[in-house]
């Protein structure tokens, strides 16, 4: 369960139980909270143990006191790996401001998409018809949780101002979440919601991806945010807050548009550009594949843990 609780004491106790049984030479910990609970229930135990928090926790918008909780939570446990392993850049950093372990232990591997899979499937499952938006529609869209960390609310401040200069918007949200509600209910007082279209819980986001003109990520936190390579092997324009990880992935004005987190007006303005701007959607389109390719390649991440494995192994036969 998410909550911290009586309920990891049970998980610790049958986790290392399962470790125990396979006795694997290598411990694979994603995340914070199987992070915390696969470490503790590998301790003494013999094999090399590796860490991925897949974004810190402690860098949440949380009250003060959570943040320090999580913070003492990663400082004690991470004597009980050998590896801690960072998805970005600011990851590492944040790790070494918060003195969370020596930077020894840390290696950043960046995170990365299966490009060939993507180009090798099936596209065009879902069409602008199906979700009643007409074909001369300008699209924007996001793929997150309607979540709190995902900034819908911005998300749907900035599309009342895009709906203001272009009549024939349309906005999409793939995903569902505890704000889906408010949402809803703003798209209605300001007379847009035929505009708005939630698609709920999908297995098959891309095909949605795949209708955007312009697909953004106006995250308050990011560990990384894989679905920026995502929109870039799409061939989509993007535009994203200029926070965490996101600034190692786009860079300003060369393969999206960043800006400040909680910047409606702001986002709605670089949004506007791209529909604007001819040349600008086009360079940024182009940017951002050959980036997805070059750096977000999902064989690029294997090939990293596979040289960090090897690499293992010979120390273990020293």
């Amino acid at each position: 369960t998410r909550a911290i609780g009586g309920n990891d004491l049970k998980a610790i106790k049958e986790v290392r139980s399962l470790i125990k049984h396979y006795t694997p030479d290598i411990v694979y910990a994603h995340s914070s909270k199987a992070g915390a609970i696969v470490r503790v229930a590998n301790i003494g135990l013999k094999n090399y143990c590796i860490y991925n928090p897949h974004g810190w926790s402690f860098n949440m918008r949380c009250s003060a006191k959570k943040r320090i909780m999580y913070t003492v939570i990663e400082k004690l446990a991470a004597p009980f790996c050998d590896k801690v392993i960072c998805i970005s850049d600011a990851e590492k950093q944040s790790a070494l401001d918060n003195k969370i372990c020596k930077e020894n232990k840390l290696q950043v591997i960046f995170n990365g998409v299966d490009i060939e899979a993507y180009e090798n499937g099936i596209h065009g499952e879902i069409n602008r018809k199906e979700l009643n938006i007409p074909e001369d529609a300008f699209v924007v869209g996001m793929v997150g949780r309607i979540s709190q960390q995902k900034a819908p609310d911005v998300f749907i401040k900035m599309a009342k101002l895009i709906k203001e200069k272009i009549s024939n918007a349309h906005f999409i949200i793939v995903g569902n979440g505890n704000q889906e509600d408010t949402i809803i209910s703003y798209a209605e007082k300001n007379g847009f919601i035929d505009s708005l279209h939630i698609t709920g819980w999908v297995d098959n986001p891309m095909n949605y991806v795949e209708l955007f003109d312009v697909a953004c990520l106006l995250s308050r936190w990011e560990g990384f945010g894989l679905v920026l390579p995502e929109y870039m092997m799409a061939g989509k324009p993007i535009v994203a807050s200029n926070v965490d990880a996101i600034p190692n992935i786009i860079k300003n004005g060369e393969n999206g548009l960043l800006v400040e987190v909680d910047d409606a007006v702001g986002a709605s303005e670089a949004v506007l550009r791209i529909h604007n701007e001819i040349g600008l959607r086009d360079k940024v389109v182009t940017k951002g594949l050959q980036d997805a390719h070059n750096r977000f390649d999902a064989r690029r991440v294997a090939k990293e843990h596979e040289i960090l494995f090897e690499r293992i192994k010979k120390e273990e036969n020293k």
